[in-house]
């Protein structure tokens, strides 16, 4: 009788990420994962616990990309490079990029992530009790615009223009942040 091949869960979640980049997230299922790393799909499950959990995966995967924060500088530049890294990530794995928006964010990526812009955002001198809101507003006009680049929504727009616009959100985003100030001192 054969030995089963032994794998590991960054291999599974390698394997379903390629397959994401390659032929869209909708061929990510348990059997192509499985017939990549030459599995049984029922294999699978001694890493991953359903195709759910292998999506949240996927989602930590892809945010893992960024970098760490030790490495960034404080404030509104830290900001600056997380939004400009995850445009890149979405470059990258467009098809795997929609479900930071459709997943909840309950992996570790992307908790740190929303860590990550709610401390950025206090050092840009947004005050604590206004971080949780100003984490989703910018993390929302961030990830919409992504999303909308990732799916091709702005295909008619020239890259250059996409990259005009994007480094406008950006100031937009930084000029709206005193807004979260006179917001939080007002309650």
């Amino acid at each position: 009788m054969p030995r089963p091949a032994r794998f590991t869960r960054s291999e599974v979640i390698a394997s379903a990420l390629q397959l994401a980049d390659e032929q869209g997230l909708a061929a990510v299922t348990m059997s192509a994962v499985a017939a990549r790393l030459g599995v049984t799909p029922m294999a699978l499950y001694a890493h991953v616990d359903s195709k759910e959990h292998l999506l949240d995966l996927l989602v930590e995967a892809v945010l893992c990309e960024l970098p760490e924060t030790d490495d960034l500088p404080d404030g509104w530049s830290q900001l600056e490079i997380l939004a400009r890294e995850l445009r890149g990530t979405a470059g990258r794995h467009p098809a795997v990029f929609p479900l930071l928006l459709q997943r909840p964010a309950v992996a570790g990526g992307s908790l740190r992530l929303r860590a990550r812009i709610r401390d950025a955002l206090h050092a840009c001198g947004v005050p604590v009790d206004a971080a949780d809101r100003g984490e989703r507003l910018v993390s929302t006009i961030a990830l919409g615009f992504l999303a909308s680049e990732t799916s091709g929504r702005f295909a008619e727009v020239p890259p250059e223009q996409r990259d005009a616009d994007f480094e406008l959100l950006l100031e937009l985003v930084r000029q709206g942040l005193p807004v979260l100030h006179r917001r939080s001192s007002r309650r």
